[in-house]
């Protein structure tokens, strides 16, 4: 009974240690000496820059871009402001500013740049995490760099990139258009998804990996958190850093470190100096200095590779790393050695046909109940608490709290599963059923996915284990547990990486691994007489974290509910309307869309555009305010062989932040141009978008465009403010402490609509 307590207790503890090895929790000192990176001293630059939104073209905008070049000038590098309008391949046209800096080398070869945004998202995320504190984990760090008075060999450009948010615009000028762009070997970017949790590393290359690697695992960072998976599933997903521009347009390698958890707060109100994790500040400031000082002082051409090497982080050894050449010898000699071990177990008595069946069985069975339990389980929340669809990020205030009770009701069901099968002797012959499916999963990572291929040491250790099983009838439950740690350190971080960083919708991956890991665990757990008993407890557990995450499930001043709310006046036939993307009102809402609200459906012909293309869902007609309609001057319109060349300005009356362009697909542009840039058609249009101009400077939006003579060319603008609530025309009350503005789309806005006709 003490030897299953003490296996118990280390799975126990690997599961803690493969959390608690992520990154550092020291707290926070203030007395450090300036030679090493503090994080007080980075949240003292955090306080003045994230006191309130600074998205482009706001007043914010400009106080923090001042505050971020004064600190550069005084830390001593050569600093300057690059401004020019830019477009992305999604049509969201602005001009951005950029701060850039220089800190010249003792050598003329590459320099190494460190690269992150000062914009937040409009309009009214704070900006702290994302990305305030890439910006003052890049202060810090140089100010304890130059505290050495070391000349380094490289040159250190940094680039603190301007709409970053809007389509990573300021990246764009910068990479095409800066002399500087041209001799940048490395970058490293700092980024946020959320407020909290440890940074992560991702390599972004056209090319090969392997002396990327070599150079991160020789800079030896502390609390090294990536692995090859990481990148692969990255690739995959639609979101892109500004990293992605010099990879893509500049062919310039380089990592990017950002930190995803807390992902409720990510481009909200919330984002804020006081939540912001300390302990995720100071892990990027623990990955900065040893790359600051390795790669100021390394060969910046000698980057390129022509190789990828598979990667993870592990405790004590930090990063592993090897060859992709290995994949497939690994593989092979996974599935030689199982192989043999079943013939060895078959000789020796030890496998025999009939419980392999009952464990392939039993574990199929846990899969797949786990594997429909994960699937609905978005769903099921959803249907119990449908304001969870108010958050657009898909991850809850209590998500945390879901994650570890779908994971325990997993670990419940699989004990009792086991139960019903396990006999004394037979647990040799119930582990060959996971180890087999394990297999076949690296299979599919070696032919689909190879940056997952370091799957196969889990397989490793558990085919040691087997080989145990069958050589000695009751091998130590305490060296089954050890030899379990490999998988738990491995695996048990991705049971709540994935829905944290894809959402609660992904809760399938949580209830899936779980099984996953039961099955290789089943040297251990297979020996356990009382699975029943832990079965029980694991949903007493299960339902404790379901308890705490009911409890947390309302809206409170902590934990506020997003809403929204637009004024949009149609000046084509003079008539207003209130609109909103919520599902559900609120009081704040209620009273101004009644409790029959009309459904917003022609309204949504002319959506703007959004992250997650969210749409309004309700309308009621709305007293109608004199607003400045914008004057639309066309001071070209000729015919040249057929084809008609017009331009034309739209100059906006007010203080205007954001101009959406929408034209129908049968217009025929031959050529189209805005504030001078090529308009493509965008690569997700929705609703005939044609562009999203983002004001900065009051500039009015000039287009140039080509058409057949004989075409009728028709716009529909959509003109916005964020100033809807400030507006004393319409003295709205503001809204509760428990509720924020909602994100990711167009909100608190007074738009006006309008269309332009050229017959």
């Amino acid at each position: 009974m003490i030897k299953k307590a003490i296996a118990l207790l280390i799975i126990v503890w690997g599961v803690y240690w493969s959390f608690s090895s992520l990154m550092p929790k020291e707290g926070i000192s203030i007395d450090v000496p300036d030679n090493q990176f503090s994080t007080h001293r980075a949240l003292m630059h955090l306080k003045t820059i994230a006191k309130a939104p600074h998205y482009v073209g706001s007043e914010e905008h400009h106080r923090v871009r001042d505050y971020i070049i004064a600190q550069l000038e005084q830390l001593g590098l050569e600093t300057q402001i690059q401004e020019e309008f830019s477009v992305d391949n999604y049509g969201n046209l602005t001009k951005p500013k950029n701060i850039i800096g220089r800190l010249r080398g003792k050598e003329k070869g590459k320099a190494l740049l460190l690269l992150t945004h000062y914009d937040s998202d409009p309009h009214s995320a704070i900006g702290a995490s994302d990305a305030g504190s890439g910006v003052v984990t890049i202060l810090e760090g140089l100010k304890t760099f130059l505290s050495s008075n070391k000349t380094p060999k490289n040159d250190i450009i940094v680039l603190i990139s301007d709409a970053e948010e809007l389509g990573l615009n300021g990246a764009n000028i910068f990479v095409n258009n800066h002399e500087w762009a041209k001799n940048i070997g490395l970058v490293i970017n700092f980024e946020a998804r959320g407020s909290g949790g440890p940074s992560l590393m991702f390599i972004e290359t056209n090319q090969g990996n392997a002396n990327l690697i070599k150079g991160f695992v020789e800079a030896n960072p502390e609390f090294p958190v990536s692995s090859s998976l990481f990148y692969s599933i990255y690739k995959i997903l639609p979101n892109d850093t500004d990293l992605t521009v010099f990879r893509e347009d500049g062919n310039i390698d380089g990592f990017n470190l950002a930190f995803i958890d807390d992902h409720f707060d990510y481009h909200t109100q919330l984002d804020t100096y006081e939540r912001l994790d300390r302990n995720t500040l100071k892990h990027q400031g623990s990955y900065l200095m040893p790359m600051l000082y390795y790669f100021t002082e390394a060969d910046l051409e000698a980057l390129k590779s022509n190789e990828d090497n598979i990667y993870f982080n592990a405790p004590i050894f930090k990063m592993v790393s090897y060859p992709f050449s290995w994949i497939y010898p690994m593989l092979v000699i996974a599935i030689v050695v199982f192989g043999g071990l079943l013939i060895y177990g078959i000789k020796q008595k030890m496998l025999r046909a009939k419980p392999i069946g009952k464990g392939f069985l039993a574990f199929f069975i846990a899969l797949i109940l786990a594997g429909l339990i994960g699937y609905f389980a978005w769903p099921m929340l959803k249907t119990i608490y449908p304001y969870y669809d108010e958050m657009l990020q898909g991850f809850t205030y209590n998500g945390h709290d879901y994650i570890a009770a779908f994971a325990f009701g997993t670990l419940a069901l699989c004990f009792f599963v086991y139960h019903k099968v396990y006999e004394k002797g037979n647990t040799a012959s119930l582990i060959v059923a996971p180890i087999t499916f394990w297999i076949i999963i690296c299979v599919g990572m070696a032919l689909k996915l190879k940056g997952a291929s370091f799957f196969i040491f889990p397989v490793y250790f558990a085919l040691l284990c087997l080989f145990v099983l069958i050589r000695q009838k009751q091998p130590s439950l305490i060296l089954m547990a050890l030899l379990s740690l490999p998988l738990l350190i491995l695996i048990t971080p991705l049971v709540q990486l994935f829905p944290v960083g894809l959402g609660l919708k992904m809760m399938l991956t949580n209830t899936v691994l779980v099984v996953l890991l039961f099955g290789l665990l089943l040297p251990v757990f297979g020996r356990f007489k009382y699975k029943k008993r832990l079965g029980y407890l694991s949903v007493l557990i299960a339902v404790l974290f379901l308890i705490s995450a009911h409890s947390k499930s309302g809206f409170t001043q902590e934990r506020p509910k997003p809403n929204s709310l637009l004024y949009v006046f149609n000046a084509n036939d003079s008539t207003a309307v209130w609109a909103t993307y919520d599902k559900l009102l609120d009081d704040w809402t209620r009273p101004i869309f009644g409790e029959q609200p009309e459904v917003a459906s022609s309204l949504n012909k002319h959506i703007v555009d959004s992250k997650y293309s969210t749409r309004f869902t309700y309308t009621k007609p709305a007293p109608l305010k004199f607003i400045e309609q914008p004057k639309i001057n066309i001071f070209k319109d000729t015919i040249i062989q057929d084809v008609r060349h017009i331009k034309l300005d739209i100059t906006p009356q007010r203080r205007v932040n954001r101009i959406e362009l929408l034209a129908s697909t049968s217009n025929a542009f031959q050529v189209f141009k805005a504030n001078g840039q090529v308009i493509k058609s965008p690569k997700k249009s929705k609703n005939n978008r044609l562009l999203s101009y983002y004001i900065v400077d009051n500039d009015p939006l000039v287009l140039e465009f080509e058409v057949p003579k004989g075409q009728k060319t028709e716009f529909t603008l959509l003109e916005a403010s964020y100033d809807l609530l400030d507006n004393t025309s319409f003295n709205l009350p503001k809204r509760d402490v428990n509720m924020i503005p909602k994100p990711f789309v167009l909100n608190d806005a007074l738009v006006v609509k309008k269309t332009i006709t050229i017959d």
